[in-house]
């Protein structure tokens, strides 16, 4: 069913935690009964290359599973602008980090520049910035509720990393 399907689209560049990020998200959406197809795309580069992890969200099956139409983008590096922007829905939402994404194209969407990676830092580390990008965009596409994004992440975290 087409009307209820979302994509969902976290973009950015290998070693950055994307696809934990979007692991936990699917984990949270399936625990309040959406369906959830998850697929990533990768450079062959451990670190540093582009990476993305798209999301396609739907209270039904889902009939294809890849993004063909992003209603989410959330960016977390400016390597993933160019390969997303071109599948932005008119009127989507867009988290970008402000510190590595800078400057970002013109568009009829709803941008929201955030300092994604400085919270983190000024948390304690930067490899935690894709978590502080999952809280942005559950809060702003209201996708789940904070309690499923709270119970995803504390059961996805290795108890080294729990407090």
């Amino acid at each position: 069913m087409r009307g209820s399907r979302l994509e969902i689209r976290i973009g950015g560049t290998g070693g950055q935690g994307l696809i934990l990020c979007a692991k936990m998200l699917a984990d949270a959406l399936c625990a309040t009964g959406k369906r959830v197809a998850q697929s990533q795309t990768y450079e062959p580069t451990s670190r540093g290359g582009f990476c993305n992890s798209d999301l396609v969200v739907s209270d039904d099956e889902v009939d294809f599973p890849l993004a063909t139409a992003l209603d989410c983008l959330v960016l977390l590096d400016r390597l993933a602008v160019k390969p997303s922007w071109p599948l932005l829905k008119p009127g989507a939402l867009v988290i970008a980090d402000t510190r590595l994404c800078p400057e970002l194209p013109e568009g009829e969407l709803r941008v929201h520049p955030l300092p994604l990676s400085r919270t983190a830092i000024e948390l304690g580390s930067e490899r935690v910035a894709n978590m502080v990008a999952l809280g942005a965009l559950a809060a702003l596409a209201a996708v789940c509720t904070r309690d499923a994004i709270e119970r995803a992440v504390r059961a996805e975290t290795p108890k080294a990393f729990s407090s």
